[in-house]
C-alpha cells in the first residue's frame, strides 16, 4: 500500500516538474478583438443596426457590431451544422435503400434498411431545427 502511494507521489511530482514550465511559458497577452467580418446581411433588422456583409469595427458609434458579430457567428455555425447533417441524411438514405434493395427477403436486412431511413428522417428534422435556431434567437431577443 505504501509502495503504491509513494510511486503515485513520485509520478505526480515528475508530471508537475514537466508541466510547470509549459504552463509558465504559455502565458501570453491576448490582443483585444477590434473588428469582425460579417458573412450575413442583418441590415434590414429593426432593433439593431448592422452594416451589410463585410468588416464591422467595434469602435463604431453607428453600428452595434458586437451583437452583429454574435448573430453572424450563430448563423454561420448553424449553416455548417445544417450542411453536415444533410450530407449524413443523404448517406443514411442511400445505405438504407441499398439494404432494402439487396435484402432478398431477409427480415434482418429489411429492418436494418428501414431503420437507416428512419434515422435519416430524424436527422433531417435535426437539420431543420438547426436552421430554425437563428430565427428562435431573433424572436427571443426581439430583434426583427
Amino acid at each position: 500500500m505504501l509502495k503504491k502511494i509513494l510511486s503515485a507521489l513520485v509520478l505526480a511530482s515528475f508530471l508537475a516538474v514537466l508541466a510547470v514550465p509549459m504552463v509558465a511559458s504559455a502565458q501570453v497577452e491576448i490582443e483585444e478583438i477590434q473588428e469582425c467580418t460579417l458573412r450575413h446581411d442583418f441590415s434590414g433588422w429593426t432593433k439593431i443596426d448592422c452594416p451589410g456583409p463585410g468588416t464591422c469595427d467595434f469602435a463604431s458609434t453607428t453600428y452595434d457590431c458586437p451583437m452583429c458579430c454574435l448573430l453572424d457567428t450563430i448563423y454561420t455555425v448553424t449553416d455548417w451544422i445544417f450542411a453536415g447533417v444533410v450530407a449524413l441524411v443523404v448517406i443514411f438514405v442511400l445505405i438504407g435503400s441499398f439494404n432494402l434493395l439487396t435484402a432478398a427477403g431477409s427480415p434482418e436486412k429489411v429492418k436494418s434498411g428501414r431503420d437507416y431511413i428512419i434515422y435519416a428522417a430524424v436527422g433531417m428534422f435535426v437539420a431543420l431545427l438547426a436552421k430554425a435556431i437563428p430565427a428562435i434567437v431573433k424572436a427571443i431577443l426581439r430583434l426583427g
